[in-house]
């Protein structure tokens, strides 16, 4: 399978993480995505870059505002604040009776929801450079080829239209989706990673055109928190294009299985044209930050399941951290689902 890349989506270089009380290690490295490209290469994959389509497709998603602060948010602090390392905000709001402030410190809270998305030198070209790795594939999909894999890193599928959260700056899948709009009259977007796609969920709820799927930990005591609840299943023309599907922790390949191959029941049923795949690999059992227990032989099925589904289909990468398992899943998966076409 052909898989697309761009070695400046490396660039982006978050250092630490303050998460449940205490700093970590930032999980969302450029390894993950260095481990999976050469693992695949080894498996004889094909590996191509993007074109740079612009920023119109990523506006097409996000408020045009904010893709342009994250284009000048590193220049803007470096020039107003005389602190070393990377850009956090420590403001927020939640938008009601709230305006885009002037400075950097307000905008960085402005645009984004939590302290996951920290902004480093490179953070602007590996986040638009993972956006065009999604456009290339949706791209090439709408040119004739059946199924691709864009390797997107940083990941997307929590970023909102006006803000990032969860790693995520632009929705990748969001992006492509729509993309994938301008041949295809209904598209849907199933995410299989073990957070919720929340951001997805936001982007398309009251729209009737896209399917947003996801299958995922509970986020009642578990990330994203606050959305991507059963109940949540769209509104106004969106309402009955939206599906959570909330597994309890542990869960393993047979309830995942299932529930997968129930969501893929939901988006045939809509009349999906073209698929997009948010692809989680956190689901594996020793991913560091799952609960859920999908295993290599589980992830392998998926794919297939995913692929018998035979509409054109881009893969995005979203989840998968570094645990053992990663590149591993990634070559079972990206391989299964290969045979499958």
């Amino acid at each position: 399978m052909l898989m697309i890349f761009d070695e400046r989506q490396l660039r982006h270089r978050p250092e630490t993480y303050f998460r449940q009380g205490i700093f970590i290690d930032h999980p969302e490295q450029p390894e993950r995505a260095v481990q999976i490209r050469d693992r695949l290469l080894a498996e004889g994959h094909a590996l191509t870059a993007p074109s740079d389509h612009g920023a119109a497709p990523i506006e097409a998603v996000h408020d045009p505002a904010y893709v342009a602060f994250h284009q000048t948010a590193r220049a803007e602090w470096e020039a107003a604040i005389s602190a070393p390392g990377p850009a956090v905000p420590n403001y927020h709001t939640s938008r009601r009776l709230s305006r885009p402030p002037l400075g950097i410190v307000g905008k960085l809270g402005y645009y984004a929801t939590d302290t996951a998305c920290p902004v480093t030198e490179g953070s602007w070209d590996a986040a638009y450079w993972s956006a065009q790795t999604a456009i290339e594939g949706a791209e090439r999909v709408m040119a004739g080829t059946q199924c691709i894999y864009s390797l997107c890193r940083p990941p997307g599928h929590h970023a909102y239209r006006d803000a990032s959260n969860g790693f995520c700056f632009f929705n990748n899948a969001a992006i492509a989706a729509q993309h994938l709009r301008r041949r295809f009259g209904r598209v849907a977007i199933l995410d299989i990673d073990t957070h919720a796609g929340q951001g997805t969920q936001d982007i398309f709820y009251a729209r009737g055109d896209v399917f947003v799927g996801s299958i995922h930990r509970d986020p009642a005591a578990y990330p994203p928190f606050f959305a991507g609840y059963a109940d949540e299943t769209g509104e106004g023309e969106g309402q009955g294009c939206h599906l959570n599907i909330c597994l309890d922790a542990e869960a393993e390949d047979a309830t995942i299985l299932a529930e997968l191959s129930g969501m893929i029941d939901q988006a045939e049923a809509f009349g999906a044209e073209a698929l997009v795949v948010s692809l989680g690999f956190d689901m594996a059992e020793d991913d560091p930050l799952s609960e859920v227990r999908l295993s290599s032989a589980g992830f392998a099925e998926a794919a297939r399941r995913l692929m018998a589904m035979a509409l054109p289909t881009v893969l995005v990468q979203e989840g998968g951290y570094l645990g053992p398992s990663l590149a591993e899943n990634a070559a079972i998966f990206i391989t299964a689902a290969d045979e499958a076409v």
